[in-house]
């Protein structure tokens, strides 16, 4: 359950593949980087309970600060590429960072994070991946390092910080645990039980690494033994292509990756053998159902969909053969027990739709905010906690997502939940992407309004607009239809397919 272990059993099987390159880094190499990677940041004067930042492009040395950290009993603070200066600012002062490290990728915005290092008081190093002048570089510090353990090694920790979809992103802190690394790994454990997966599991992973998904699952396939295959970026084609080279055998995607492969041609789609790929789990987004039934279609069975949050107090998980039965479920709970409640904090009916409630789960708060920590307490109930999403469960115990209590649309007193409509739009041939929230209304309050990305720029016009509002009020209750659809060239989505939704809503609302 630990690198180390694979390292001295298996020691030049490969645990790290770079998709693109072929790149490969064997459970030797692996260890002997984490060893050298730990010394390097005792040499940096970081100590067991600090606070390491980490914002890097997909490169293997990914993982090499990953397991140092994880054996120099730190907690180490994912953050993302995309995030600007002053974004980089309040999550490195938030979390307490000692040292902050950068991929050479992203050299402006070192050279920005640097020229702004009066903002952060405590941040003592700026290391880069890579040459950046004027910088340390994690590879030079590295090499000079000895490739045995350090004397001191602890169990490290992690903090994880939403994607800031409703305000500034909010961190939860998960301290280290007690004694050696060299120990059983729950969330691997579960990983492995819930998916199937272990040490003959070759996974890939297209996504950013510094969500805490992908990450969380690539290490969790290191800790078992198996080989985690790593995209630069998510391309359709270059997906399919690499479950062919590398004899991929699970893969955890988004629903966005979904709808790509699907507008794929036919021919390109099966030009490729995808026969090794025997599990496929989704997740971060809402899937509409016609989109699952598709992808069921063309690969089989094999499709998993969970549902979490970085809080880690509950997750629901179904299979492909339960969602058959149950379609746009995402599961039963196997941690935490579910219950929806209404605003006032008491439990609703079976059937009833609810804010949607973890309790008996792992607790958590969030870091520096007593006052976020309790709005997601339930009132009556205070160890039921809740992620801000909506939904029922059925008499089986099956979970319905309906969306996230911030986008519910009150139009005339009446709710209306954006992804129900979404899902419709999304099914919509000339559409590649939706987003649909409440606008300002004289009369009702709101009025629901789209913004569509269509799959050809080219028919952005009224009439398509007339054209998508006239296909939802034939399938659709009247009051849950757009009143009226813009068009964008691209939405603001996260790579983990997380649609930024405040960011359009906040352009049609006045400023308060």
């Amino acid at each position: 359950m630990h690198p180390r272990i694979h390292a001295q059993n298996f020691p030049e099987k490969a645990a790290v593949i770079m998709a693109d390159t072929a790149q490969t880094v064997t459970y030797r190499e692996l260890e002997e980087r984490a060893n050298r990677g730990a010394r390097a940041l005792r040499a940096l004067g970081l100590c067991s309970g600090d606070t390491l930042a980490l914002a890097s492009d997909n490169r293997a040395e990914i993982f090499d600060i990953y397991w140092a950290a994880q054996r120099a009993g730190l907690i180490l603070v994912p953050l993302s590429a995309r995030l600007k200066t002053d974004e980089i600012s309040y999550i490195v002062n938030d979390s307490e960072a000692k040292a902050l490290v950068v991929s050479d990728a992203l050299a402006g915005t070192v050279r920005e994070v640097a020229a702004h290092r009066e903002a952060m008081p405590g941040l003592v190093h700026i290391v880069t991946i890579g040459a950046v002048a004027g910088h340390l570089d994690w590879l030079v510090l590295c090499s000079v390092q000895a490739s045995s353990p350090i004397d001191d090694e602890q169990i490290g920790g992690r903090m994880a910080y939403s994607s800031g979809t409703t305000g500034r992103p909010k961190g939860i802190r998960f301290a280290p645990g007690s004694g050696t690394p060299i120990q059983p790994n729950p969330g691997a454990q579960l990983f492995g039980r819930l998916y199937g997966v272990g040490a003959d599991t070759v996974y890939l992973s297209p996504a950013p690494l510094y969500h805490s998904a992908p990450l969380g699952f690539t290490a969790g396939i290191q800790a078992l033994g198996g080989t985690t295959v790593v995209m630069p970026k998510f391309e359709p084609e270059k997906f399919l292509s690499a479950i062919e080279q590398y004899g991929i055998t699970a893969v955890m995607v988004v629903p966005t990756m979904f709808i790509r492969l699907l507008r794929l041609p036919q021919d390109v789609r099966n030009r490729y053998d995808l026969s090794p790929l025997k599990r496929v789990i989704h997740a971060a987004a809402p899937c509409p159902i016609p989109v699952k039934h598709a992808m069921i279609d063309w690969l089989g069975p094999i499709i998993d969909e969970f549902y979490a949050g970085s809080e880690g107090n509950g997750h629901v998980t179904i299979s492909s053969e339960e969602w058959l039965r149950k379609p746009g479920s995402v599961g039963r709970a196997v941690i935490g027990e579910i219950h929806i409640c209404d605003d006032d904090g008491n439990e609703l009916p079976v059937g009833e739709t609810g804010t949607i409630y973890f309790g008996g789960g792992k607790p958590f708060r969030y870091h520096n905010d007593p006052a976020k920590t309790k709005a997601t307490q339930n009132a009556l109930n205070p160890d039921w906690t809740t992620m801000g999403d909506v939904g029922s469960v059925d008499d089986d115990g099956y979970l319905f997502l309906s969306d996230r209590k911030d986008f519910m649309i009150i139009s005339g007193g009446v709710n209306i939940y954006p992804q129900e409509v979404e899902n419709l739009l999304l099914s919509h041939p000339a559409v590649a992407d939706a987003a649909v929230f409440g606008v300002p209304h004289p009369d009702f309050g709101e009025e629901v309004k789209a913004v569509i990305q269509p799959a050809h720029w080219a028919a952005a016009s009224d009439t398509l607009a007339q054209e998508l509002i006239g296909w939802c009020r034939e399938r659709l209750a009247d009051v849950k239809c757009p009143r009226s659809i813009d068009f964008e060239k691209e939405l603001p989505r996260a790579e983990t397919g997380k649609l930024y939704k405040k960011e359009l809503k906040d352009r049609y609302w006045p400023a308060s």
